[in-house]
């Protein structure tokens, strides 16, 4: 995307009498012609994802509950939370993290 550099307007791309493209501007008479190809590369930016189930620190004040079973290592005492993650009328989903094993799963 290119921009006109005296009103800020997103340039358009439009053929000119020699067969060749150019930008305009919509807006003023702001022209720029096109010689050869343009290329621009732009990074992509992820963003930066927390982790749901938290880090090693704040996992150590969860409540823990032994009413929950680990389905890797049946280990019945896990770390436990709940959040709601869908729609207010949706019960909210449980957490879980083994204490033992580390596992991960939610119900």
């Amino acid at each position: 995307m290119q921009f006109c550099p005296n009103c800020a307007n997103l340039l358009v791309v439009e053929p000119n009498q020699q067969n060749s493209l150019r930008f305009s501007c919509p807006t003023c008479a702001y022209v720029k012609y096109i010689n050869g190809q343009l290329r621009q590369e732009v990074p992509l930016i992820r963003k930066k994802v927390d982790d749901v189930l938290g880090t090693e620190e704040s996992m150590k004040t969860a409540e823990t509950t032994n009413l929950a079973q680990c389905p890797r290592c049946g280990h019945n005492e896990a770390y436990h939370f709940e959040m709601q993650t869908r729609s207010a009328d949706e019960p909210a989903t449980h957490f879980y993290k083994c204490v033992k094993c580390k596992k991960n799963w939610r119900e």
